[in-house]
């Protein structure tokens, strides 16, 4: 037998520490290896999921007048505040009325000229209609009376038509409001001359509810829309049961929901889009104004095998969002895809994605491309499934220790 420092080895020994040092080793070797991660995945499945479409727009008034001088004269004062909300029929601006005054009078006084040469021709006609029977007047001096009754009468209508006009043009000296709404600054001061042959801009009134909202939408994308109605991928409704949603520039959501209610039959040449409209009740705060940019989130029906994640497993890289791809044999990789519109805590994706892909969900902030990983939830079941695995191995290490 081998000897060493006085020390009989035998067969049996030299077998056990063979033994023990291919266990040795192979132990090394398994905790080299790093076990997978644990994360939180899901499996993505195709499920209908609203088609919701995001396009720029301006608000605009439903109506909008503009306020212009009627008649020419001199302004003497504002009669409202600048910014204020005004009734209709409300006094804006009064224009000096002195020389339409005078207009009213003469044309009175005509008007009452007139009406006394009628008289006069009337009570003539009515003398001569009794002494012609008895041929004490000729007929042709009774037709001369009746000729000037009748051109009495002409000057009559003549003359109450000019005193009209005369307190017509004397009203518009009183410039008032056409509609209810929210009056601008005023155009012109006191002591301006308006002219009422080239209408003066005086200010505008614009009505603050209802209101439009404006959208300009790709010729493309509408006809990408109509093909996916035909293939029957999208569920599309009536257009005036389409549901508009404002997003304002300062990120914040308006509240009122709006609904379609015009499309134009006609793409502008010079964009090559087409104007689609909805209308918005302002809400007590006044939070829409004329001219204002929002943009406007339209539920342009369902879209059948849509692809929906939830927020947090989306990753953003600049520009792009990316997901961390779990596959079959538990490698992680990451892939770039294009996301739609945000439903509360989930993000529709509308590419870069398939049926049947497993995601992480959490847990992706701790992994590299072609690390291993395995789901959380199905670690745990397969180690509820086989409690004994691990208690049957230890005991056999120590012993071959």
């Amino acid at each position: 037998m081998p000897t060493r420092s006085g020390i009989t080895i035998g067969p049996r020994t030299l077998a056990l520490l063979g033994a023990c040092a291919l266990a040795a080793c192979g132990g090394e070797k398994q905790q080299g290896e790093m076990p997978p991660v644990p994360v939180e995945s899901l499996v993505i499945r195709a499920q209908p999921v609203p088609n919701i479409v995001e396009l720029p727009g301006r608000i605009e008034a439903v109506r909008s007048a503009e306020v212009r001088a009627r008649t020419d004269g001199i302004v003497l004062r504002r009669l409202y505040d600048e910014g204020a909300f005004v009734n209709a029929g409300a006094p804006l601006f009064q224009i000096d009325p002195r020389d339409y005054q005078a207009q009213v009078k003469s044309a009175s006084a005509s008007l009452q000229r007139a009406i006394a040469a009628e008289q006069n021709a009337r009570s003539i006609v009515t003398r001569y209609g009794p002494l012609i029977q008895e041929r004490a007047v000729s007929a042709q001096e009774y037709d001369s009376a009746q000729s000037d009754y009748r051109q009495a009468s002409a000057q009559v209508a003549e003359a109450r038509a000019a005193l009209d006009r005369a307190k017509l043009q004397l009203s518009y000296t009183t410039v008032d409001a056409p509609i209810a709404g929210r009056v601008s600054a005023a155009e012109v001061t006191e002591g301006a001359l308006v002219s009422g042959s080239s209408g003066t801009l005086m200010t505008r009134v614009d009505q603050i509810s209802p209101v439009y909202a404006v959208f300009s939408a790709s010729n493309a994308s509408i006809l990408d829309l109509l093909a996916k109605r035909r293939s029957g991928e999208l569920n599309l409704p009536a257009l005036e049961k389409v549901e508009v949603r404002l997003v304002l520039e300062n990120g914040q959501e308006y509240g009122p929901v709006g609904h379609l209610d015009f499309a134009s039959p006609v793409v502008a040449p010079e964009t090559g889009s087409q104007t689609v409209r909805a209308t918005f009740v302002n809400n007590s705060q006044g939070l829409l104004f004329p001219g204002q940019f929002v943009r406007g989130r339209l539920e342009l029906g369902t879209l059948e095998g849509g692809i929906v994640v939830p927020a947090r497993a989306i990753q953003f890289k600049g520009d792009d969002a990316q997901v961390s791809i779990l596959a079959k044999d538990g490698t992680v990789t990451t892939r770039t895809v294009r996301l739609g519109s945000l439903l509360g805590k989930n993000w529709i994706v509308t590419s870069g994605l398939k049926p049947g892909e497993r995601i992480i969900v959490d847990g992706w902030a701790k992994l590299r491309p072609g690390q291993k990983a395995a789901d959380a939830a199905e670690m745990k079941k397969q180690a509820g499934q086989k409690p004994q695995t691990q208690p049957q191995t230890q005991p056999q290490t120590q012993q071959g220790r």
